[in-house]
């Protein structure tokens, strides 16, 4: 079981990013439309908090305030993977980012981390100002 996230880099502020995570292994093959997943990120000396949640068909998602209108999640079910589309990028921003994922039967749209069983290694997000 693996989820594989990537895309992070060094941006300018106001610039863009897209993030992916590929979930890969037994649990996920031919099964990923099992799981709803989301996108957590840690900055130094802070917790890990909610960015993004999409559910198990894409119809529906959740986004921390202070992301909405910037971040746009998405997944590709044929492909395993979801995306992290992060335009109009701050400082603030700077993170690591984690992809999660849960069984779609077990809660929706959940911004709790604790409900997430499967997560990524993280991919580093720095936003210059």
């Amino acid at each position: 079981v693996q989820l594989q996230a990537s895309g992070g880099g060094l941006v300018q502020a106001g610039g863009s990013l897209r993030l992916s995570c590929v979930a890969s292994g037994r649990t996920f093959t031919n099964y990923f439309s099992s799981y709803e997943m989301g996108w957590f990120r840690q900055a130094p000396g802070n917790e890990r908090e909610f960015v993004a949640t999409i559910t198990w068909n894409g119809e529906k998602t959740d986004y921390a305030n202070s992301v909405k209108g910037r971040f746009t999640i998405s997944r590709d079910n044929a492909k395993n993977t979801v995306y992290l589309q992060m335009n109009s990028l701050k400082p603030e921003d700077t993170a690591l980012y984690y992809c999660a994922a849960h069984s779609r039967w077990t809660t929706m749209l959940s911004r709790r981390a604790e409900d997430y069983n499967y997560w990524g290694q993280g991919t580093l997000v720095t936003v210059s100002s």
